[in-house]
């Protein structure tokens, strides 16, 4: 990303999520709208829909913002999935909006100079400040914003029945780790264990750096245990549940964190992440603090067991490789080598976002709970999107026989 087209006029487009009906669109587009794909990425597609709508709504070459409006408002009727876009247009301006869901993330910031207000939208308020830009305010679900060549901004709903459903695995673990919500998640981990354990089973609370750092903090607090830092991050290495291969996501757990003996030595340590994935990563940290000579050690997860993909954007493993599909807290724990377990309820997670933004009425939270908001993913699309993951040449290799079939006809 970027991507780019040059007809109708030059758009380049970023996108973050994922399209549910990518597949049936590549075919719409080759057979209806004459338009070439060069890759199998979704925001090709994503882009080249938005380009066609805006074709069709344009009179001659002239583009004002009430037809990119409809062009967007026809976009979404198109679309299935989740969607926060950011776009340029040669010649005219930027432009972005986002899925009638509001499942991804996406904010408008704004800043006062001597050559008037400039604007500018992102992912995370994060990226705003650091270039010096005032967080305005959210793009709402199905909003569409237009910034002219000029820095006049227009805006408008696109979407006839948009409602805020925010990924509920992205507060988890993709958002900055001083969110406040970490710090609820804590606090509601912390009855759990409370409930589960007698006093003086738990010596010590660590947690495994960085992003579950506020609510180990919080549940240490709240249970008035010792918090320690036991591991040393290296900044280099990248999350690994996101790396191919089981062999190479357990080397890197091991050149990813360093612990410190002292800590644990003959300690019974209690051990916070913001979530279980796959465990490979959950297994080899308990073996760490093993070899480092803790006498016991207890496992806790500040998100539920994560059994389900989340379609909407997230490079999310397969059922079968979500190591809490099909098993129970007991499973997982043996599988993970603890010697106990602690996961956080789903209603207690949906209630730590909920207790910050008490706007918020509903919570897409698909990969604890298995409910697809946008209501086009079954179990067949599932079981179809986990064979285009084992074999990825099948997807564009579909795609070909289908165009190739349509050439012949």
């Amino acid at each position: 990303q970027p991507f780019y087209v040059n007809a109708p006029f030059g758009i380049t487009l970023a996108h973050n999520g994922n399209l549910t009906n990518a597949a049936e669109l590549k075919v719409e587009l080759f057979k209806n709208d004459f338009r070439h794909l060069n890759t199998d990425s979704d925001s090709e597609v994503l882009l080249n829909i938005l380009a066609h709508q805006i074709q069709e709504v344009i009179s001659g070459y002239s583009l004002d913002p009430a037809a990119m409006f409809r062009a967007v408002a026809m976009l979404h009727r198109r679309v299935r999935g989740s969607y926060a876009v950011v776009a340029q247009i040669a010649g005219y301006g930027l432009l972005a909006f986002r899925d009638p869901y509001g499942i991804r993330p996406l904010c408008l910031g704004i800043s006062h100079t001597d050559k008037g207000v400039e604007y500018m939208i992102a992912s995370e308020s994060v990226a705003l400040e650091g270039l010096g830009f005032k967080f305005e305010r959210d793009v709402a679900p199905g909003e569409a914003i237009f910034i002219d060549l000029d820095g006049k901004m227009y805006n408008e709903q696109c979407a006839e029945n948009p409602t805020l459903n925010p990924c509920a695995f992205e507060y988890v673990y993709l958002a900055r780790p001083d969110s406040i919500i970490d710090l609820k998640m804590g606090q509601y981990l912390a009855e759990k264990v409370r409930n589960q354990f007698r006093d003086g089973e738990i010596d010590v609370v660590m947690p495994i750096p960085d992003s579950s750092r506020p609510s180990a903090m919080e549940l240490a607090s709240m249970l008035n245990l010792d918090y320690r830092e036991g591991f040393i991050k290296n900044r280099y290495i990248g999350r690994t549940f996101m790396m191919p291969g089981q062999a190479i996501r357990r080397k890197s757990v091991r050149q990813k964190l360093n612990a410190i003996g002292s800590e644990f030595k003959g300690k019974s340590v209690l051990l916070v992440d913001d979530s279980i994935v796959r465990g490979t990563t959950s297994r080899e940290i308990v073996q760490m603090a093993r070899e480092s000579g803790a006498r016991r050690v207890i496992f806790a997860s500040a998100a539920p067991p994560v059994q389900f993909p989340n379609v909407y954007g997230i490079d999310m493993p397969t059922r079968s490789e979500l190591i809490a599909y099909g098993r129970s807290e007991e499973e997982v724990c043996r599988e993970i080598t603890a010697d106990a377990l602690v996961y956080q309820d789903v209603a207690a997670m949906k209630r730590s976002i909920s207790d910050v933004n008490p706007l918020l009425q509903s919570i897409e939270a698909s990969c604890f709970d298995g409910f697809y908001i946008t209501g086009d993913v079954s179990s067949g699309y599932l079981d179809k999107l986990e064979a285009a993951r084992n074999n990825p040449r099948a997807d564009s290799e579909d795609l070909m026989r289908s165009q190739l079939n349509l050439n012949l006809a």
